[in-house]
C-alpha cells in the first residue's frame, strides 16, 4: 500500500510571521522595562520621568529605553544622592538586570503566537 503525503512549504510566510512577532515582542519587552523603570526613577518635578521613551528599530529588531534630560546620566549614576523610598540611582540598569528574564519571556510569547 502506497501512502501519499502532500506538503506545502510556507517558509516565507513563517519568516514574515517570525519577524512581526519578534518586532512586537521586542516592543512589548521595552515597554515593560520602561514602565518598571519609570516607577523607580527619582522624582523632583517629574521631568526626568516624563522624558522616558522606548524605541524600536524594526530591522534588528532592537529596542532602547532612554531618559532624555541633560542630567539623566548623572542622576542614574550618583549612588550618594538621597531619593524617596523605592526610587534612586541605577533606575534603568537595575530594572534591566531584574526584569531581563521577563523581557525575554515576553519576546518568546510573541514569537510563539506569531507561529500559530
Amino acid at each position: 500500500m502506497t501512502q501519499r503525503v502532500r506538503l506545502t512549504w510556507n517558509g516565507d510566510r513563517a519568516l514574515d510571521a517570525m519577524q512581526a512577532g519578534a518586532v512586537l515582542g521586542v516592543r512589548l519587552a521595552a515597554e515593560h522595562v520602561l514602565t518598571v523603570s519609570r516607577a523607580r526613577v527619582p522624582i523632583e518635578e517629574g521631568t526626568l520621568e516624563r522624558s522616558a521613551t522606548a524605541s524600536v528599530d524594526e530591522a534588528g529588531p532592537v529596542a532602547a529605553v532612554s531618559y532624555d534630560t541633560p542630567y539623566a546620566v548623572r542622576v542614574h549614576e550618583d549612588l550618594t544622592a538621597r531619593h524617596d523610598p523605592g526610587r534612586g540611582a541605577k533606575y534603568l540598569e537595575n530594572v534591566v538586570d531584574e526584569e531581563g528574564e521577563r523581557a525575554l519571556a515576553i519576546i518568546a510569547a510573541q514569537l510563539r503566537r506569531a507561529l500559530r
